[in-house]
């Protein structure tokens, strides 16, 4: 099961995420208490091995704020919402990660890989699992949106997705990540996993 930690801000969450043994690291551009600069990501993103993926996440950016963002940080995907990627232009060594909001128009066809979330990011708000799972048996779904290392297990249950996208579930206060919570949700999707693998 592939795993990502949204809205990285300082290195004890790089740290702990890399110990985690996650997928990818997201360093959010967006209006949020988890906005950072290209800089600021490109320092916390040296600190993790080359095996995890950065991850640029935005939403509704500007061009020249993705030909900053590319040129600073050299993420391994860009992240926006889908509709914003038929205006932008993203280098060609930049893969893309559509974000699908639950209440939107489903894009056709689906992309091959895309992250699917409610309709406001970063608030934890749980996304819609019935939705999900119907997208999920079509294409590589990483699912996002309200999920904490109480909820995960259920949520890979009732939708089986490809991934999963972790953002304040794992915080003290907004912005903040709590490594223990960090250890405790991975480990949680990787019990969660193993069930289904064990049960199919």
């Amino acid at each position: 099961m592939w795993i990502k930690i949204c809205g990285i801000t300082s290195a004890d969450a790089v740290t702990a995420a890399v110990e985690a043994q996650v997928d990818a690291i997201g360093f959010v551009f967006a209006p949020s208490p988890r906005q950072v600069t290209p800089g600021q990501a490109a320092q916390l993103a040296a600190l993790a091995p080359p095996g995890i993926l950065r991850i640029a996440v935005s939403q509704h950016p500007l061009q020249m704020k993705v030909d900053e963002i590319c040129r600073i940080l050299k993420p391994d995907y860009f992240q926006t919402d889908v509709e914003d990627l038929r205006e932008l232009r993203i280098p060609a060594h930049v893969k893309l990660l559509p974000v699908v909001r639950f209440g939107r128009k489903t894009p056709h066809p689906l992309p091959a890989r895309m992250l699917f979330e409610g309709p406001t990011s970063g608030i934890g708000e749980v996304a819609d699992w019935g939705r999900a799972a119907e997208l999920a048996r079509q294409t590589e779904l990483i699912l996002a949106g309200g999920l904490t290392p109480q909820n995960v297990a259920e949520a890979i249950r009732a939708v089986r997705p490809f991934g999963v996208d972790v953002s304040s579930g794992v915080e003290d206060v907004p912005g903040v990540k709590d490594p223990q919570k960090i250890f405790q949700f991975v480990r949680a999707v990787r019990q969660a996993a193993a069930r289904l693998e064990h049960d199919s």
